[in-house]
């Protein structure tokens, strides 16, 4: 598959690193987001590298290390531990977000701190042969397309890579809009079903937006002759057996079975 099927960690934080990988073998996802606040902490390099060992050994590969660093907004010595810790993990890239502010609400230099932390970091991070990718979220200068946009412009490194997720209420048209805007770089979809008032749904009830979204992924995948992720989040209940459910409704639209 052009595009590999996987799960953000932190969807089960009730859940081991083993048991997470019994799942992932049980359910067929190929792909696994570690996250940095339970799964594998910051700066626990022997973790990262058990989780490396163990991750491997079941077949699964890392797909990300989940950080929770706020450009512009961290102190920015605390990206050295983040930095150390995904490089024992093996992970190839690292989730960041952008700032602590939504885009409506920074003056023009507070943007241009945030943008210059983005910058800092993925030069940083670069030099150890990892990718920084900034997910798309509320409340950060990713909260609009059009901010975005501007923010991987301004930073200018090819080393910064988009995620994508769809605001809440946004429709399968403005969803295939945004996640097309965001090729060739985008390289990660965290993929839920949500109410436009944040109801957890079955994946199978988002599929007038996820099929088309999903399918412009792999068909640019595809056509590159890159692989790029989706990564199940937010399962109804937080239950392992709503994953199951959902992981067959993935494959299948990803050509899995």
């Amino acid at each position: 598959m052009s595009v590999v099927p996987g799960l953000v960690s932190i969807t089960f934080r009730q859940l081991g690193v083993g048991e997470i990988l019994a799942l992932l073998r049980r359910t067929g996802l190929e792909a696994v987001e570690w996250g940095g606040d339970v799964h594998v902490p910051v700066g626990d390099v022997a973790a990262a590298k058990r989780t490396a060992a163990a991750t491997a050994d079941h077949g699964v590969r890392v797909a990300a290390y989940g950080s929770y660093y706020r450009a512009g907004d961290h102190a920015p010595a605390d990206f050295d531990a983040v930095l150390r810790t995904a490089v024992a993990l093996g992970a190839p890239r690292i989730r960041i977000w952008a700032g602590a502010a939504g885009s409506a609400d920074l003056t023009t230099q507070q943007r241009a701190g945030v943008v210059g932390d983005v910058r800092r970091i993925t030069e940083l991070a670069a030099g150890e042969g990892v990718e920084i990718a900034v997910e798309h979220h509320p409340g950060t200068l990713t909260d609009t397309l059009d901010s975005a946009l501007a923010l991987y412009a301004e930073v200018g490194h090819p080393g910064l890579r988009p995620y994508w997720q769809p605001r809440l209420g946004l429709g399968p048209a403005e969803a295939v809009h945004e996640a097309g805007a965001l090729l060739p770089g985008l390289v990660t979809v965290h993929v839920f079903s949500w109410t436009a008032d944040g109801v957890r749904l079955a994946l199978a009830d988002g599929a007038p937006l996820w099929q088309p979204v999903l399918g412009t992924v792999a068909g640019a995948s595809a056509e590159a002759g890159a692989e790029r992720y989706a990564l199940l989040e937010f399962v109804q209940d937080d239950d392992p057996e709503a994953l199951v459910r959902d992981a067959v409704t993935l494959r299948s639209w990803l050509g899995g079975g």
